[in-house]
């Protein structure tokens, strides 16, 4: 059976977008739900926000709302009203966080007697839920739907089009159903990477997953968490904010960002933190210096066993011991890059023209290649690799 119910839960780009993630939800629009002036608009909604509902013209705003439609047989009315109550903190009225207007208040606008009666019913427990852990009267608004109007065509999918978009986490952690505790996340020693995600669907952390995390191949550990699963730790950002990337060092936070970062940013950044922002290797990878001739880290590398040398940063395979020459010229030689890893761009700094080669992941500059009697000598700085040998490197 196909059904629809509105929800208000604050600002509607995130309430639209949580629905819309929900199986067996079929179609979800913003819009203006629960005044009584005709032809709302946002600009209208905003104006009125601050209006108390005794003002003399008798005016009462229209909140933010979600008309969602979904199909009861894979999606029931008890378990979709039960999510409606869990993303938002239904205790504060008209606001949700720092979002403060009448147009934000906490509201069920349903369709039918079953949906009125379950509504009323997961009140009252989720407000002995909220009671035991120390919150107030729930302040949510319960009445049958009259007239729902569609927002503008730029707030529809508005966290699909706008992936950076304001979406915050307004939900009080109270389940109906008592989860299960979970393992708690202690700190390795060393360095360590952890970014916190938000335990409601958030866009910035699928982003973050999809386009860095989930290809992640570094010496460091990364983890993706949820805050409440973490267990002495010293950290002070804070931890409400998602995603949230932490550089850890032996439990204690060194530095963190907040929010979506994309890869090569993401990297830099760990680049500070693996190698350190006044070090040899990172005046290498991220402000183009060369290595000395015959350096240190050159004379350990130029007669490993059989192997690879990976991008010091991300982990990633970037030249073959089968590809290593001696050129004699104090700077590590290979024949050839393997194929896909790095990137060659025109380099006209020092007055002459070479070709730059950069690893194609993280960015980091590597040295430069030259065509040299009949074949490419791409001449590499040390510095910036780390050696696995044949038998260590791992299946992706």
């Amino acid at each position: 059976m196909i059904s629809e119910i509105v929800f208000a839960a604050g600002c509607f780009w995130g309430v639209e977008k949580h629905f819309a993630s929900l199986n067996g939800v079929i179609d979800v629009k913003s819009g203006y739900v629960g005044g009584n002036y005709p032809n709302p608009t946002y600009e209208k909604v905003l104006k009125y926000r601050n209006l108390d509902k005794n003002n003399p013209e008798g005016i009462i705003n229209y909140t933010e709302g979600v008309l969602v439609k979904f199909d009861t047989q894979k999606l029931p009315t008890k378990k979709i009203i039960k999510s409606f109550w869990q993303i938002h903190d239904p205790t504060q009225k008209n606001k949700q966080g720092n979002d403060i207007g009448n147009n934000y208040r906490s509201a069920i606008f349903y369709t039918n007697e079953k949906q009125k009666q379950i509504a009323y019913d997961t009140k009252k427990i989720y407000q002995e839920l909220l009671s035991k852990n120390g919150y107030g009267k729930i302040v949510t608004q319960i009445e049958a739907l009259k007239k729902f109007y569609k927002a503008e065509e730029y707030h529809q999918d508005y966290l699909k089009k706008n992936p950076f978009g304001y979406c915050p986490n307004h939900s009080t952690g109270v389940k109906f159903e008592k989860v299960k505790e979970e393992k708690k996340i202690t700190p390795l020693k060393n360095k360590e990477i952890l970014i916190i995600e938000n335990e409601n669907f958030c866009p910035y952390c699928e982003k973050l997953k999809k386009d860095v995390s989930s290809k992640y191949k570094g010496t460091i550990p990364l983890r993706t968490v949820y805050a409440k699963n973490l267990k002495d730790f010293d950290i002070k950002s804070n931890l409400k904010v998602s995603p949230l990337i932490l550089f850890i060092e032996n439990g204690k936070e060194v530095f963190s960002h907040k929010g979506y970062i994309n890869e090569k940013d993401f990297y830099r950044l760990l680049g500070e933190f693996k190698l350190g922002i006044s070090s040899e290797s990172f005046d290498v990878a991220f402000n183009k210096n060369t290595d000395s001739r015959f350096c240190k880290q050159y004379d350990i590398f130029k007669n490993t066993p059989d192997g690879v040398f990976i991008d010091k940063v991300s982990g990633e395979v970037l030249f073959d011991t089968k590809d290593r020459f001696d050129s004699k010229s104090g700077w590590l030689s290979f024949y050839k890059a393997v194929d896909g890893s790095t990137i060659e761009k025109d380099d006209f700094s020092y007055g002459m023209h070479r070709i730059e080669v950069l690893a194609k992941k993280s960015g980091i500059h590597l040295g430069h290649v030259f065509d040299e009697s009949g074949h490419r000598r791409f001449c590499i700085n040390a510095t910036v690799l780390e050696f696995v040998p044949r038998k260590d490197i791992k299946d992706n």
